[in-house]
Order: structure tokens, then C-alpha cells, then sequence
């Protein structure tokens, strides 16, 4: 077993948790997303708006992507790979 699998073998419980956490309290992460938003968007001026906008809203969809995962998902992918090439 390499390093790589050795990690991955660690990190598998903790990737549970995560998704577990992110499914029982999304609305409240996602609350506090659009919070942290806001105050930085104030904080600023409105000068980065549409790039708090977008890391906001692609937060929202990790963690979106972390409360739906399935038990065969794998990968950064959130479980859909390409069909194989034949």
C-alpha cells in the first residue's frame, strides 16, 4: 500500500463526518456562507462583489455536493464519472 492509499484509508472516516455534518446542518452553513458574504462585500465597499459572489456560491455548492453524497461516491467529482471510452 502506497502513501496515497494510506492517507486515503485515514481521511475515509473524516470524509464521512463531514458529509454527515453538512446534511443534517446545510442551512445553517449555508447561512453563515452568505453572512461571511456580506460582511466582506460591506467590509469592502462592494469593490469585489462579483467575486464574493462567486466564491460564495461555489461554497454553497461544495458544500451542497459534500450532504448529498451517495455511499459508492468517490472523487472530487461527487460521484459521476465520464462513461468509459470504448
Amino acid at each position: 500500500m502506497g502513501l496515497f492509499d494510506n492517507v486515503k484509508a485515514r481521511l475515509g472516516p473524516a470524509k464521512d463526518k463531514v458529509s454527515d455534518l453538512a446534511d443534517q446542518h446545510g442551512d445553517r452553513i449555508e447561512r453563515g456562507i452568505d453572512r461571511a458574504a456580506r460582511v466582506v462585500d460591506e467590509k469592502t465597499g462592494g469593490k469585489y462583489r462579483d467575486r464574493i459572489r462567486t466564491g460564495s456560491g461555489k461554497a454553497k455548492h461544495a458544500m451542497e455536493r459534500l450532504g448529498r453524497r451517495e455511499p459508492g461516491d468517490e472523487g472530487d467529482n461527487g460521484g459521476t464519472a465520464p462513461p468509459p471510452v470504448s
